[in-house]
């Protein structure tokens, strides 16, 4: 049988899925992979140590679906965007990779906001500076591990390592590209981005560039020993991993919204000209003369799984005994939160936020008789409502009619209601099962031929499950809230600040 393999590393899980052309995952195996904070807002993993569990998870993968290795006819990986992983001239690892969840250059990143750069930056590159951005990042590494940024040979983005691993070619992809060093006008790179960062000593180490579905390489000898691939395997060069949930739920197509809901929140809209504007990103997307419009925070359910991990945790440990879902174990009570009064307000900024890198997460109006089901219903709306903020902004620029969904906001019927609800508009879930790896998988297919492009075959594969429209009454209450939940966070900011000074005495105290 003919396969495909698509492979979605994201911040926590790197897994690999085995799919038949029509889109229907064989076998998914998946492998967690250590984070690393060794100080306060950095965020890190061990490069090789990412390898390993990736292709430990294609070796399941392959194995659970009981095909031969020559059955799968080509490869692509997507992964995390933003973030930084730096190679030496050795190509070797230089230092851990760099996570998007880190904000160690949130200061530097605020710095530039506060300047002329913020505005040169948005015209030059399509986006405001932001803390988990490259030029960030790597303007942070400048000033402070001066030597390992005069080492660096090779800035990659974290699929392009992976890319890296199974065939020894160095490169990324028009949409991974975009991330921080290039002209939005022209979608190439350019040499004044850099220069915009102090960052001109990096022109040689930026990555050349492919479309997302060009074949850039076959497995090497020593990928195919340790993940099970046939030696010369196709590899295509694959996509940003917000272009590939967008795409796997077909909705990498002009004037759709597409969400992912996940550890990010994810809005995207797709354009043919581009439209760029200080309150989201505007990057290539995958046909050139395109744009993807992306409003994104680091809040979404990353909080939801903090909840679980610091309140949950008798559910999570029954719920690895029994095999059930730990969602499960919880429905009941947070259907009775559901069907009650709710008066907690939630800001979702635990790992970032709308309102930079001082801002952080909190419960607004919790009184004695709350549980802890009442303090779940807030953490999903406010995840909702840091989502419809994101949406609000793009839609006050281009039309938006219908959204689609995909993360962990597809799986669950009453998320997904809620969505509908607080945006006002139908929410589609669709049949795509693993959204991401499906579009990493959809670039390999049509590098090999098997779809005219990889939103064709998205179109080809991809059907409507369940739709949700908005309830009148519903969509008024959570108005409501949601002015209320605005409002309170733009209060908030000068003591967001208060706080973080607070902590940085704090940390100075500890240090002394």
């Amino acid at each position: 049988m003919d396969c495909l393999l698509g492979i979605d590393n994201g911040l926590t899980v790197t897994k690999a899925v085995v799919f038949r052309p029509d889109g229907t995952p064989i076998s998914v195996a998946r492998r967690r992979v250590a984070q690393s904070l060794p100080h306060p807002r950095w965020v890190e993993r061990d490069m090789d140590g990412l390898w390993a569990a990736t292709a430990e998870a294609i070796r399941e993968a392959i194995t659970t679906a009981g095909c031969r290795p020559s059955d799968i006819k080509a490869v692509a990986a997507t992964a995390h965007g933003d973030g930084v992983y730096v190679l030496g001239r050795d190509s070797r690892p230089l230092g851990p990779g760099i996570l998007s969840l880190d904000s160690r250059a949130g200061a530097l990143s605020d710095a530039w906001n506060a300047t002329e750069i913020a505005a040169r930056a948005l015209k030059l590159t399509g986006q405001s500076p932001h803390a988990s951005a490259p030029s960030a990042i790597l303007a942070w590494i400048r000033d402070n591990q001066p030597e390992r940024f005069a080492g660096i040979g090779h800035v990659l983005a974290c699929k392009d390592w992976l890319r890296f691993c199974l065939t020894g070619t160095i490169g990324t992809d028009r949409t991974e590209a975009s991330i921080s060093f290039t002209n939005v006008a022209t979608q190439a790179f350019d040499r004044d981005a850099l220069a915009l960062f102090g960052l001109d000593a990096l022109w040689n180490a930026l990555p050349d560039m492919a479309p997302s579905a060009a074949i850039v390489g076959g497995v090497t000898a020593a990928a195919s020993a340790l993940t099970g691939l046939l030696e010369g395997t196709p590899v295509a060069a694959g996509l940003h991993d917000v272009t590939a949930s967008a795409l796997g739920i077909g909705g990498h197509e002009t004037g759709l919204l597409s969400i992912v809901a996940g550890t990010y929140s994810i809005n995207e809209v797709v354009t043919d000209r581009p439209v760029t504007d200080p309150r989201w990103h505007c990057r290539s997307a995958i046909e050139p003369g395109q744009w993807n419009n992306m409003a994104v925070s680091p809040a979404s359910t990353a909080n939801y799984d903090w909840f679980l991990d610091q309140f949950c945790r008798a559910e999570q440990s029954e719920a690895a005994k029994s095999g059930a879902g730990v969602h499960e174990l919880l429905k009941p009570e947070l259907d009775a939160a559901f069907g009650r009064p709710s008066d907690i307000l939630f800001h979702p900024y635990l790992f970032g936020s709308p309102y930079g890198s001082t801002a952080s997460a909190g419960f607004f109006g919790v009184h004695g008789w709350h549980d802890r089901g009442d303090m779940l219903k807030a953490v999903l709306e406010g995840i909702v409502f840091n989502h419809k903020a994101h949406v609000d902004d793009l839609r006050s620029v281009m039309p938006i009619t219908e959204a689609r969904i995909s993360g962990g906001g597809a799986r669950n019927p009453a998320l997904s209601q809620m969505f509908a609800d607080a945006l006002d508009l139908p929410v589609h879930v669709t049949s795509a099962d693993e959204a991401a790896a499906w579009g990493a998988a959809l670039t390999a297919g049509a590098a090999i031929g098997l779809y005219d492009s990889p939103q064709a075959g998205a179109r080809q594969t991809t059907t409507i499950l369940r739709s949700h429209t908005p309830d009148a009454e519903r969509r008024a209450a959570l108005a409501a809230r949601y002015t209320l939940y605005r409002e309170m966070a733009e209060a908030m900011q000068p003591h967001w600040r208060a706080i973080e000074r607070l902590a940085e005495g704090s940390r100075k105290a500890i240090a002394t």
